[in-house]
């Protein structure tokens, strides 16, 4: 407890434990079973105090439930609990020098002007997140190499790597979305002169945006941003209040047995008793305006020595131009002078 907050509850906390291990040897047995209870509702206040929440969780599921974000078909795993589909777009550079900073920035359209439902039922602005999977070798820039643009760009944003082994993986969110429609990852390209492994050539860059909470938890079960379905085939026998706000739809097919559905607080029912519904038919509506989506681009990791070379061609063709338009004014000079 925050004791500015609450003085007199604090001392008289103190007090209590204070009188219980100064208290009579007959009495402190008693005090023991009394103080439990009120220690083990503190730890657990604490914990729902400081635990993030659901919203703010959805990075780190994903953290702890795959090894990798990206799986061997080419999805990357947050559209396992995020359905929806929405545009996501990026932009890198075509090509990049080796040990330098360039931006890769990661585009998350939506309306803003739309809010989704949060886990408790309520209207709340939408959150985003992006993942960007960089080639091996390409890590997060380190702070003292970021420009003044850089820094403003990435402003309120912070940035953490996928897995101590995967420097290479960066995550960011979630954040909100009506200030963060676009976010700019500062990337640091490998130096193959000190690093045998890097070699100049084309890779590719894999990239996820997402906005909104999900349809689905890691664990399989529906959260409350998704639309619910009946279990069967049949008719609503009843519709009663739920825990928390939530709505138990029982259906009650023809052969007389019941099956129901709990609806968490959040999404509306489109049914009401008496209503024939069949298996598998929405029963809410779908409350969902967020989504996950992904894209594939690439970046070349060139080579200074073929920019100089090529450098170097453009001005011998420029020089041998110049030098043909300048011998052909010498041999038409030449024929006049000879009146040819």
């Amino acid at each position: 407890m925050d004791g500015h907050r609450f003085p007199h509850g604090r001392q008289a906390l103190v007090g209590l434990i204070t009188s219980a291990f100064h208290a009579p040897l007959r009495f402190q047995p008693l005090m023991r079973r009394l103080l439990s209870p009120l220690f083990a509702a503190l730890i657990v206040g604490v914990t729902v105090l400081t635990a993030p929440s659901t919203s703010w969780a959805y990075p780190f599921w994903a953290q702890q439930n795959y090894d990798s974000p990206r799986e061997a078909t080419g999805k990357i795993v947050c559209a396992n609990c995020h359905l929806a589909q929405k545009l996501t777009q990026a932009e890198v550079p075509q090509s990049v020098l080796p040990d330098s900073v360039f931006k890769a920035v990661v585009k998350i359209p939506y309306d803003t002007s739309v809010p989704e439902i949060g886990a408790d039922g309520s209207d709340v602005p939408l959150q985003v997140g992006a993942v960007v999977m960089l080639p091996d070798g390409f890590t997060l820039a380190p702070q003292d190499r970021w420009t003044d643009d850089i820094k403003e760009e990435t402003e309120g944003v912070y940035f953490s790597e996928y897995s101590d082994d995967q420097p290479n993986v960066i995550l960011v969110g979630p954040i909100p979305g009506d200030q963060h429609q676009e976010i700019v990852f500062p990337v640091l390209s490998p130096d193959p002169a000190t690093d045998s492994n890097i070699h100049f050539g084309k890779y590719s860059i894999h990239v996820g945006g997402n906005r909104g909470r999900g349809q689905v938890y890691p664990t399989g079960e529906k959260s409350n941003n998704t639309v619910f379905t009946a279990p069967s085939t049949g008719t609503v026998s009843s519709i009663d209040a739920g825990e928390n706000g939530a709505s138990v739809v029982t259906i009650a097919s023809a052969d007389g047995t019941e099956q129901s559905e709990t609806v968490p607080v959040g999404p509306a029912l489109i049914v009401s008793v008496g209503d024939a519904v069949e298996a598998g038919a929405p029963i809410t509506n779908d409350p969902n305006v967020g989504g996950f989506g992904q894209l594939d681009t690439e970046v070349v990791l060139q080579n200074p020595v073929r920019i100089y070379g090529l450098l170097a061609f453009f001005a011998a063709v420029a020089l041998a131009q110049i030098m043909l338009v300048l011998k052909k004014k010498q041999f038409e000079k030449v024929q006049a002078a000879e009146g040819v």
